[in-house]
């Protein structure tokens, strides 16, 4: 039966858009390949009693009246889907050699801790976190859809955020003149971007900076919870999700998209499915390849000429019979971080492969809430998180899949070598349960291409006015996906919201 929505994937964006579109009364329904809802959001668990997040940890933009509240005031879940904050006097702990920085809220304590540790350098870095801050608020007014008022009357912001459209961290670092120390103090959360300072864009780092800066928060009963909510949403008012359900074809009609073919991955039987607007929720480079390019129009084609983003490492393991609140864990994360240089830290273990030298962030997610346990309550969750390159670990599956294991084995094994000598000295002993994901993991139970973990890499090139949108230039047919919006758990909110905005004409983000 045709319907009015037909959305491709369960991601963060396809689900908020899909549950709002339902909650306005429309006929919506979703196709996901997984056997679970969320994409990158979703919950796995092991073992019959580890529950784990497969990729979030920590978020921004909860608070009251920010868009992801704003989301589900309009669902009727923000009652149900509340967050707990991190601590706003250091939710961020930064460790490198010779240096400790918890980053705070509040920016003039922030400044007065780096001035504290580089003193000679204090007016360099309190212009930096004034530069940006006024870069911040520049983007806000820039962000669509804009409003041509607010530009003339926050001229000074406008221009500042302008001036670095093509600057990266490293670039504006340099302008600046912070000592290589600060730097990496200010950059040390670069595994939530999973690239170097002289790689990312200034203005990716700006967002996700000063929003964990306005609060970073975590969901009370864990991120299952927030994928939970928007599937009721969906399904409470007449939607349908259908997983284990892969597109492989899409439907044309000239210039019209009417609708997909898509196999269940169970029976392998291929069914038609048909509507009025088709949602484009799976990576549009893989969409566009199987429509063909040719269909698309050349401003379209080449944005969707973007670069996929580095893929990551992770760790998932449990603790027993210790409390991580005894060596400084809690509500915070932490980054650490064996080199004075992030661009190297990153060659070293992106591009040569070597973890002899680590940098990598830790998550403790049982103790960031007290409301639902992720595991029995003699244990505790502790997460590590790195960089790692698609090609090089497809290339050792394939070619050796025991060597591949090892691999991951040792890193798993020089991430707990630094552990232990510099914040759980005993962790070892306490370790009752870990399984290690890399980027073929990723590929394999996200669909993302080459393991990506952001779509589009974070780089000046893709987070310009060239970035990819919504706009298909095929009728019926939309974007909604973190390359054709920004990655993350807000900016997919976001993302959904938006669209839902343009399709439906209901205006429900204030600040937009």
């Amino acid at each position: 039966m045709k319907t009015d929505y037909l959305i491709l994937g369960s991601g963060l964006s396809g689900l908020v858009f899909g549950a709002l579109m339902a909650k306005s009364g429309k006929r919506v329904q979703v196709l996901e390949a997984h056997e679970y809802p969320g994409g990158f959001g979703h919950t796995f668990t092991m073992a019959k009693k580890y529950r784990f997040n497969a990729q979030l940890h920590y978020v921004w933009d909860c608070g009251e009246g920010k868009p992801v509240n704003q989301v589900l005031k309009k669902l009727n879940l923000d009652q149900d889907i509340t967050f707990e904050r991190y601590d706003p006097n250091g939710f961020d702990h930064m460790r490198m050699p010779n240096y400790a920085l918890d980053i705070p809220s509040d920016s003039q304590e922030l400044i007065r801790r780096l001035a504290d540790l580089f003193p000679e350098d204090a007016d360099k870095i309190s212009k930096f976190v004034f530069e940006v801050k006024k870069t911040r608020e520049g983007l806000k007014i820039l962000a669509p859809p804009v409003n041509p008022g607010k530009l003339l009357i926050h001229l000074g912001e406008v221009s500042c955020a302008v001036r670095y459209l093509h600057s990266t961290l490293q670039d504006v670092f340099d302008k600046f003149k912070l000592p290589l120390a600060a730097q990496t103090l200010l950059a040390s959360q670069w595994p939530d971007f999973l690239l170097p300072p002289n790689q990312l864009s200034f203005y990716a780092w700006v967002i996700l900076f000063s929003g964990y800066q306005e609060g970073a928060y975590y969901p009370t009963h864990h991120f299952e919870a927030v994928i939970n909510g928007l599937v009721k949403a969906i399904v409470d008012n007449g939607g349908e999700i259908i997983f284990n359900t892969e597109v492989v074809n899409f439907m044309l009609e000239g210039k019209t998209v009417t609708g997909v073919e898509a196999m269940d991955l169970i029976t392998h039987q291929t069914s038609k499915f048909t509507a009025d607007t088709v949602i484009c929720n799976i990576d549009p480079k893989k969409a566009a390849k199987m429509i063909g390019y040719e269909k698309f129009s050349r401003t379209v084609g080449k944005k969707l000429d973007y670069e996929y983003s580095a893929s990551n490492f992770m760790a998932y393991c449990v603790v027993k019979d210790i409390d991580l609140r005894d060596y400084g864990f809690g509500k915070c994360n932490t980054f650490h971080t064996g080199h004075q240089d992030l661009n190297e830290a990153f060659y070293q273990m992106y591009v040569q492969h070597d973890y002899s030298n680590p940098s990598f962030a830790i998550t403790t997610p049982t103790l960031l809430t007290t409301e639902e346990r992720d595991c029995p309550e003699d244990c505790q969750i502790i997460e590590f998180l790195t960089v790692a390159d698609y090609s090089y670990f497809q290339e050792l599956k394939a070619r050796d899949e025991k060597a591949y294991r090892q691999q991951k084995e040792e890193i798993l094994n020089s991430i707990l070598d630094v552990v232990e000598k510099q914040y759980i000295p005993n962790i070892r002993q306490h370790l009752v349960f870990k399984i290690t994901g890399s980027p073929t993991t990723n590929e394999r139970f996200c669909h993302c291409p080459h393991g990506n973990s952001y779509g589009s890499s974070l780089t000046p090139k893709n987070m310009g006015i060239g970035r990819l949108n919504h706009q298909t230039s095929l009728k019926n047919f939309y974007f909604c996906n973190a390359s054709s919006g920004y990655p993350g758990f807000a900016p997919t909110f976001w993302t959904g919201a938006l669209l839902y905005q343009r399709l439906s004409g209901d205006k429900i983000l204030t600040n937009s």
